[in-house]
């Protein structure tokens, strides 16, 4: 066993770990916080791209990061809704949605991978103890600790163990915890096109019927597209040349950019929706995608990972500066209430809205066509719409809130 115990290991290096890992050690001093990844931490060399949500900006503010992302987060400040046939030419815009949640605050800005955990491996570095790469062998919850083993040999041991591994989530798995689960059968497309035609800070999601396609404004002429498609197509698109899969982007985007070209091959995964039976257990909370994987198509899904970063921060450091037990049930219970149903809503409309617009029926298609543009009549609706979007809950975590620990 390690001759000292940490306060806290994180397992699982990306944004979400990373971000919890700053977010302890920057808001309660002398914390001892170890982050552990089977691979080196590195900045990624992809072209991969999140959407992050007025509310997630506020927590990486508070973490001092987000300057760091400099140009890189391009604002979204427009969003065009659009519902079309397999065979038809045009592109009718149903419902939109302009301007900042608050002045000067766009709803979302889009940043790059490479660029957010770029930001994230700087500010931790001095902050935190990286072991790397490094397996997991066993986890195992005592009265007062939990302990980690290593393949390599090596045991750690902390009164709180949190899960960021991923939706495979091996300490999930070894905590006995089970996950609601449905596969769409459907694959998320992803690339990075620049095209003709600026932008404008808007962001374009086409609903298809084999499902919503959605292009997101990057820095330049860029944009980063999500593509959801029948796991079948999905591999026909891949195997297409370079200049035919700009091709058939051009035509299901109906050209509202002009001239495609892809900056870089096709990616696919798979898509489901996956909800863990439980966020805690003794001594061990999840969070990310080892807590939760929904649809990609209102692209909060790391948004849901900072916001539970941010509740459970605050769950954690509220114990230890009143003397208690940061891994203790109630604790775990308090961080659990305050994600579980937050991340049911937000799994149950991102699910809700697939099943409806990922099909050709005529008369289910008039029927939402006319919902789309009676919502885009309506402002209160769509104010409340778009601010849940953009994580502004007047009753969430502080950090999400522009408060600090």
């Amino acid at each position: 066993m390690s001759d000292k115990p940490y306060d806290v290991i994180i397992v699982g290096g990306g944004p979400v770990g990373l971000s919890q890992a700053l977010a302890l050690t920057r808001f309660q001093k002398d914390m001892r916080v170890a982050l552990v990844d089977r691979r080196p931490f590195s900045v990624p060399d992809d072209k991969r791209a999140f959407a992050l949500s007025a509310g997630v900006r506020r927590v990486l503010e508070a973490l001092g990061v987000w300057g760091a992302l400099g140009d890189e987060a391009t604002p979204i400040r427009a969003m065009k809704i659009s519902d079309s046939g397999a065979d038809d030419l045009s592109r009718p815009v149903f419902l939109s949605f302009e301007g900042d949640v608050a002045p000067g605050e766009p709803y979302a800005h889009m940043v790059p991978n490479r660029v957010l955990t770029a930001a994230l491996l700087a500010a931790a570095e001095a902050r935190v103890e990286f072991i790397a790469p490094a397996e997991v062998a066993g986890y195992s919850a005592e009265p007062a600790l939990a302990t980690l083993s290593l393949k390599d040999g090596r045991t750690l041991a902390a009164p709180l163990l949190i899960a960021a591994d991923g939706a495979m989530s091996g300490l999930r798995q070894m905590a006995g915890i089970g996950v609601v689960s449905h596969d769409y059968r459907q694959a998320g497309v992803v690339t990075t096109i620049a095209h003709e035609l600026p932008h404008e800070g808007t962001a374009y999601e086409h609903f298809r019927p084999a499902g919503p396609f959605a292009s997101l404004p990057l820095s330049g002429n860029r944009s980063s597209l999500v593509w959801t498609e029948a796991t079948a197509e999905a591999v026909r698109l891949k195997a297409l040349p370079p200049e035919a899969a700009a091709a058939e982007i051009e035509a299901a985007m109906g050209s509202c950019l002009g001239a495609v070209r892809l900056e870089e091959p096709l990616q696919s995964f798979p898509l489901r929706l996956q909800l863990a039976r439980s966020f805690v257990a003794p001594r061990l909370a999840i969070i990310g995608d080892a807590a939760h994987v929904i649809h990609p198509l209102a692209g909060q899904g790391l948004n849901l990972g900072l916001k539970d970063v941010a509740a459970l921060s605050e769950a954690v450091i509220d114990a230890l500066r009143l003397g208690l037990d940061h891994g203790a049930p109630d604790m775990l219970a308090r961080y659990q209430a305050s994600r579980r149903l937050d991340t049911a809503l937000m799994a149950a409309v991102t699910d809700s809205l697939n099943r409806l617009f990922s099909n050709d029926l005529a008369p289910l298609r008039a029927l939402r066509d006319v919902g789309l543009g009676l919502v885009d009549r309506m402002r209160p609706v769509k104010s409340a719409l778009i601010g849940r979007a953009a994580g502004l809950d007047h009753h969430g975590p502080r950090l999400t809130r522009g408060l600090p620990l």
